[in-house]
């Protein structure tokens, strides 16, 4: 007899939950990407319009989102099967996007922990270095009068001086080649850390939730614990305050500056995870009453707050090495990997106790990079469970899986671990969270706002709280962040320049929009393979029947053994379904509504 499939699981408390979610949006980009681009694009200014993209985009995404996954009660690809199944290829798109951003993001946790590893030791290997290189040579000499000499043999160098920092990370952690293409030997040293991260991986979601639910407490809550050491020791630091001062004065002229807008759109949107599938996933598994409207808002505030701290930490450090240099600070300042590990690790060379700072500071990585990947690989592996429950969600095989899908993720990043492999992260990490997510954040409103419709979307929210939801979402759901969601598109397609006119191969062209193309290409082919076979454009009566969790005497007009239904928290009915037309259902005063 074959075994039944486990019960879909729940969040033990409310709290693993928004600290889930807070650990999933609240990752690396935080602390390396928010306050280059706050720095670089007006300084105090760029809050401006991110605030405003906070509440056009940002908090009305995510509340769609975590709304709409929590009524389903299933995965991102499961719970369009009742909600609209043609539009089940935005969530096989969405797992895919979770899958390879899960296979590349280990890749730099595993960074983060050779430099945690390395850094346990008396000295930092990176606080000097005898490299030629390191060393800037005057080429300008007077010479007058020479009456005896010698030859000399030697070799010059040209270029800028590298610093010590900078040196450890593409020539002893990377061994970087000269070009993407030249990938050089696997290095083992490397693979060892993403061997021991995916392990790491498979150990906290062995379990599901239930195992995620426990570790949020330490992941989540940790990295402000040491975000607030390095603070108050870069507070500290000799020029701290002349860096932070550059990262808060607000330059207003460059409000005018489309650019500006659209990199805070951009950082809106990526910042709270939004449209991968992961919101979807995990809020399948709360309680049918959690107050969603409460945690919509809540969240995206409280990663946008993290996003500005974490920019008081980086650019006290800032200050200080600029200090130490006698260089202005938009001198010593990158963004991205160059941030977190070439300059702030040579801030931290040059302070006393420089490898205590150093731990906390690649510990803090490895924190906020496990805490968005554990979420990460979690929503790949509930999307294809909850497709195949009574294949992979019995027994043993549930654990197979899941240690299969860590495997595959750690066999396919070898790749990026081969000493051209950072090119290829490059690559993919600017492809795949381009216009793949922007562009299934427009189809996934049209389909829920527009299709399924905003009236039906409100009446399941006030299923789930008691209330429909705020005139603030309506308002922003069915025109504001659609429009704007369609501009930001647009001006990225404006602003694209050709890998081949960066200099890089066609082949590489042709690859990133491949891993571009791919989520998004799932939505098309999957609505012509259902319309050809089904031809169902409409929520079936089982979707609407899971109003019953909120209201019990819910009822169905015209779907006369609705009642035979049976409605659990994630789980339809067994019975066929016949389609219906014209679903009308009444309410608790008794008023019709047609749909």
């Amino acid at each position: 007899m074959a075994e039944e499939p486990k019960e879909r699981a729940q969040w033990g408390r409310q709290i693993e939950f928004i600290f889930t979610l807070i650990g999933y949006a609240v990752g690396l980009g935080n602390v390396w990407r928010f306050p280059y681009l706050c720095f670089r694009n007006g300084g105090g200014a760029f809050l401006i319009p991110y605030v405003i993209c906070l509440v056009f985009l940002g908090i009305p995404i995510f509340g769609l989102e975590i709304a709409f996954g929590q009524f389903g009660g299933k995965g991102p690809i499961s719970i369009w099967k009742n909600a609209n199944p043609i539009f089940k290829g935005i969530g096989m798109g969405g797992i895919l996007i979770s899958a390879v951003i899960s296979i590349y993001y280990d890749i730099i946790i595993a960074w983060a922990l050779y430099y945690l590893f390395a850094s346990m030791t008396d000295k930092l290997p990176w606080e000097d270095c005898n490299d030629c290189a390191c060393q800037l040579y005057d080429s300008q000499t007077n010479v007058t009068n020479v009456l005896n000499s010698t030859e000399l043999n030697c070799t010059l160098f040209t270029g800028q001086p590298r610093s010590a920092s900078e040196i450890y990370y593409r020539d002893v952690v990377l061994s970087e080649s000269e070009k993407l293409g030249d990938w050089g030997i696997l290095k083992w040293d490397l693979s060892l850390c993403n061997l021991l991260s995916w392990t790491i991986v498979f150990i906290v979601l062995s379990k599901g939730i239930q195992s995620l639910g426990k570790v949020v407490y330490v992941t989540a809550i940790f990295p402000y614990v040491l975000l607030t050491i390095l603070l108050i020791r870069g507070a500290m630091l000799d020029g701290a305050l002349e860096g932070i001062k550059y990262y808060i004065t607000p330059d207003l002229s460059r409000l005018t500056d489309a650019t500006v807008w659209s990199d805070a759109a951009v950082q809106i949107f990526f910042s709270l995870s939004s449209c991968q599938g992961g919101l979807m996933a995990m809020a399948s598994y709360n309680k049918f009453t959690n107050n969603i409207l409460r945690d919509a808002i809540m969240i995206p505030v409280i990663n946008c707050l993290t996003s500005f701290y974490a920019g008081f930490v980086v650019f006290s450090v800032l200050g200080y090495m600029a200090h130490e240099r006698q260089l202005p600070v938009a001198n010593v300042t990158q963004g991205g990997a160059g941030l977190a590990f070439i300059v702030y690790p040579e801030a931290l060379s040059k302070m006393p106790i420089s490898p205590l700072w150093a731990i906390l500071f690649f510990l803090m990585l490895c924190m906020l990079g496990f805490s968005s990947q554990f979420s990460t690989a979690e929503t790949a592996m509930t999307g294809i469970i909850d497709e195949f429950p009574r294949f992979l969600n019995t027994g043993k095989r549930r654990i197979l899986f899941r240690v299969g899908v860590c495997i595959s993720g750690c066999l396919l990043g070898l790749p990026m671990l081969t000493q051209g492999g950072s090119y290829l992260l490059d690559l993919i990490d600017s492809y795949i969270l381009g216009f793949p997510t922007l562009f299934m954040g427009l189809i996934e409103t049209v389909a829920i706002v527009w299709v399924y419709g905003y009236k039906n979307f409100s009446e399941d929210i006030r299923a789930m709280v008691g209330r429909k939801p705020y005139l603030y979402f309506i308002v922003t759901w069915v025109g504001i962040t659609p429009l704007l969601l369609v501009a930001v598109i647009a001006f990225k397609a404006y602003q694209y320049v050709p890998l081949t006119q960066q200099g890089k191969p066609q082949w590489a062209e042709s690859l990133g929009w491949f891993i571009a193309l791919g989520p998004i290409v799932c939505i098309p082919l999957w609505f012509v393979y259902y319309s050809w076979r089904k031809g169902m454009l409409k929520a079936t009566p089982e979707w609407f029947a899971r109003r019953r969790l909120g209201d019990p005497n819910y009822q169905h007009e015209e779907l006369d053994d609705v009642d035979k239904i049976q409605i659990k928290n994630g789980d339809y009915a067994q019975e066929p379904y016949m389609p219906q037309t014209n679903f009308a259902f009444k309410s608790d005063n008794d008023e019709l509504t047609k749909f």
